[in-house]
């Protein structure tokens, strides 16, 4: 059986892509081989997926799959953004990051936002592979659902009247900015 390395220490994003990968796959964790999580310096998504995929790749002669993405409020300059887990670290726990978001949003009209994932890809000697997904919405009053993972339950899909967190695991994973990234990816990496 082939293998591939999931570059993430993040259990619902471990869950999600080893979901989309093809299930000849047996999908590796980092935490599983004692590998630690790189520091995240770059200023964009598709700079820290791709700074993922490649630290990743030194410890494995197999291919590696990482993400980086987040949460961009429009009204908050598209914050938390890159930052989206290091506000959740910060704040102790991501329900009292969206508590904080909230409270952000109260006085906002325009509750705007979009879920970003950037996808990398790399198979030894060969050279990165990198997709982004966007998925449109709006953030949601409060904290709504205790489906999902992360910012889900804030955010309101676009021509939807409930948040990730309300969405069944299967619904959103056939949906959200991973899957449409995946689905990118998946054109350029048939075997995947």
């Amino acid at each position: 059986m082939k293998k591939i390395l999931i570059g993430t220490h993040n259990k619902g994003k471990f869950r999600e892509i080893a979901y989309l990968l093809s299930k000849k796959y047996k999908k590796i964790s980092p935490i599983s081989l004692k590998i630690p999580s790189p520091k995240e310096t770059s200023k964009s998504f598709s700079g820290n997926s791709k700074l993922k995929v490649n630290f990743f790749s030194k410890f494995v002669k197999y291919p590696v799959i990482s993400d980086d993405s987040g949460l961009c409020i429009k009204s908050l300059n598209n914050m938390p953004g890159i930052y989206s887990s290091r506000l959740a670290k910060k704040h102790g726990s991501f329900t009292k990051a969206m508590i904080y978001i909230l409270k952000k949003m109260k006085i906002k009209k325009n509750r705007s936002a979009t879920f970003v994932c950037s996808l990398s890809y790399k198979h030894p000697k060969k050279k990165i592979v990198n997709v982004t997904g966007i998925i449109k919405g709006t953030i949601s009053s409060k904290i709504i659902g205790k489906k999902g993972f992360g910012y889900d339950p804030i955010f309101i899909p676009r021509n939807y009247n409930k948040t990730f967190g309300q969405f069944s695991k299967v619904r959103k994973m056939k949906m959200d900015h991973r899957f449409l990234a995946f689905k990118k990816l998946k054109k350029k990496i048939k075997t995947l």
